[in-house]
Order: C-alpha cells, then sequence, then structure tokens
C-alpha cells in the first residue's frame, strides 16, 4: 500500500463520527488488542508490508522524541512496527486501524492502533 493510499483511508476513517463497537478510534497508540475487540468486523484492505519475504528492520522512527507507546507518535510507513502491519478496516463503521503481532521471547501479542491522517510520514527506509 502506498502512503498516499493510507493517507486516503486514514482521512475517510477520521471523517467517521458514529460509535461503533470497534472503538478504533479510541486506540491512538499502539494497544494490546482486546479480548472482546469484534474481529468478525474487520476486514484486511491492505498492507505495509513491503515484502513478505524479506526481515524489515526493526529501526523506530521518532524524530521528535516521541516513542513506541506514544499517541502522537508518527506512522512511518517504511519504519518498525509499521513495516510490519495490515491496514484493517471495520465493515460496520469503515474505521481504519494498523494491526500486527508483536513477537516477545515468550509471547505473542497482537496490537492495534488507529491510523490517523495527521500523523502518516513518508519518511525514507532507514539504512
Amino acid at each position: 500500500m502506498t502512503v498516499d493510499e493510507l493517507k486516503s483511508l486514514a482521512q475517510a476513517s477520521a471523517a467517521v463520527t458514529r460509535p461503533c463497537a470497534c472503538a478504533i478510534d479510541t486506540y491512538r497508540e499502539w494497544t494490546r488488542v482486546p479480548v472482546d475487540f469484534p474481529e468478525e468486523s474487520m476486514r484486511t484492505v491492505g498492507t505495509l508490508v513491503d515484502d513478505p519475504y524479506g526481515e524489515p528492520t526493526f529501526a523506530e522512527y521518532h524524530p521528535h522524541g516521541t516513542t513506541y507507546w506514544s499517541a502522537d507518535a508518527p506512522i512511518a510507513p517504511r519504519h518498525y512496527p509499521y513495516n510490519r502491519a495490515e491496514v484493517r478496516q471495520c465493515a460496520v463503521c469503515a474505521r481504519c486501524a494498523l494491526r500486527y503481532v508483536e513477537a516477545g521471547g515468550y509471547y505473542v501479542e497482537p496490537r492495534i492502533r488507529a491510523l490517523a491522517p495527521g500523523l502518516i510520514v513518508d519518511a525514507p527506509a532507514p539504512d
């Protein structure tokens, strides 16, 4: 998915105002997918994975001092964890979110973050 396509989906998602059980608009930072999240209402509309056979970078993009957990952290598709994420859309309200699976040493944890148009940056891939 291109950055322009991602921005377009983000703008449409941000324009949705009606409440929905997905509550995607409340996941402003990376959050563990809640147990009661309505997965059955979600559909995959794209991916930010550039090469499914390559090993994407673990380099993050935080030029203004944000962190992975910051609600105002930039969404940089060529950087971790966005480079491992799918774009999911709720079939009920049409809001979009990013979703990936964090795989630690002893666990796996699906995480979700709302797709916010003002945070998407077209930062070049790290060296």
